[in-house]
């Protein structure tokens, strides 16, 4: 509720009170009635829930239809990360390899000089490496 209807319902309740002498005692008498009708037709107030301790993690409800559900999405999803990542993981160990390889090549004084001099000097490398 916003301070508007808070403040209409104050209005409304003071002018109700105010004409709340000038009611005819038959009036009164039936609105008593009424309050007395709807008070026994009341429901009994519910104690207030007491707060129930759940386990930090639930095995029972793992086994729900919702969390089937999410599991159903989300292992395939976990599955896929992985899997990219040991994709991306070979791929890195592989030119990391073939770096080492043409660093070691380099070391090794066992490439021409021309190799050197050639725009071409990574094709070189390779063609040599598949040679061997």
């Amino acid at each position: 509720m916003n301070t508007d209807d808070i403040n209409l319902a104050y209005k409304i309740r003071h002018a109700l009170n105010e004409n709340l002498e000038a009611l005819p005692a038959s009036t009164t008498d039936r609105l008593a009635a009424a309050r007395a009708a709807a008070l026994a037709r009341k429901k009994p107030d519910a104690a207030p829930a007491k707060a129930v301790r759940r386990p930090l993690f639930d095995v029972n409800a793992l086994f729900t239809g919702p969390a089937l559900a999410r599991l159903g999405v989300a292992i395939p999803m976990l599955a896929l990360v992985i899997g990219m990542g040991g994709v991306y993981q070979y791929e890195q160990q592989q030119r990391v390899a073939a770096l080492a390889d043409i660093d070691a090549a380099v070391l090794a004084d066992e490439l021409p000089l021309t190799a050197y001099l050639d725009h071409g000097f990574n094709a070189y490398v390779e063609s040599q490496q598949r040679q061997q």
